[in-house]
């Protein structure tokens, strides 16, 4: 599937492994949360990710984060944003600086928010037209969240008021 980085079609070196898949040696894989063990018993310098399902505790990373290049956050279905969530908190409380994807439906109006929540890379659902998604990275540049990119909300928000 197309990869989407910043707005742009980028090439993706990764091979995502199922729940059966023989662990290659070498190469960067991204395992299944249930075979995160299995992936870190590689050798140090091979890079490696994790496919967390939308239900699956961040704070369950902690210790495998420094060896990790890569999470994978699933979008079951577009209304389930529980991926939002564990993005922003690899990012903001756990200090993630690898790669987050973004896997499943989420829809090209949603792609600011991943970017805003700390999202790197989309892997955009089969039949979606990466022009569409491009655009939609430009059409909007006014945001009332906070944004793990530092960049200021606009307008006033409770969480400003508190913080």
């Amino acid at each position: 599937m197309p990869l989407l980085e910043n707005g742009r079609l980028v090439p993706d070196d990764w091979t995502t492994l199922d729940a059966d898949a023989p662990l290659p040696a070498t190469g960067p894989v991204i395992v299944p949360l249930s075979r995160l063990e299995e992936g870190l018993a590689r050798p140090h310098g091979e890079k490696l990710g994790v496919a967390i399902p939308q239900d699956a505790e961040i704070d369950t990373l902690r210790t495998a984060l420094p060896r990790l290049s890569l999470v994978a956050v699933t979008f079951p279905i577009f209304r389930d944003g529980r991926a939002f969530s564990q993005a922003r908190a690899l990012r903001e409380h756990l200090h993630f600086t690898g790669e987050i994807r973004a896997t499943g439906k989420p829809l090209p109006d949603q792609y600011e928010f991943l970017l805003r929540c700390g999202v790197s890379t989309v892997d955009l659902p089969p039949g979606s037209e990466p022009e569409v998604w491009a655009r939609a990275h430009t059409r909007f540049r006014t945001a009332y969240q906070p944004s793990v990119l530092g960049e200021r909300a606009e307008g006033v928000t409770l969480r400003r008021l508190l913080g």
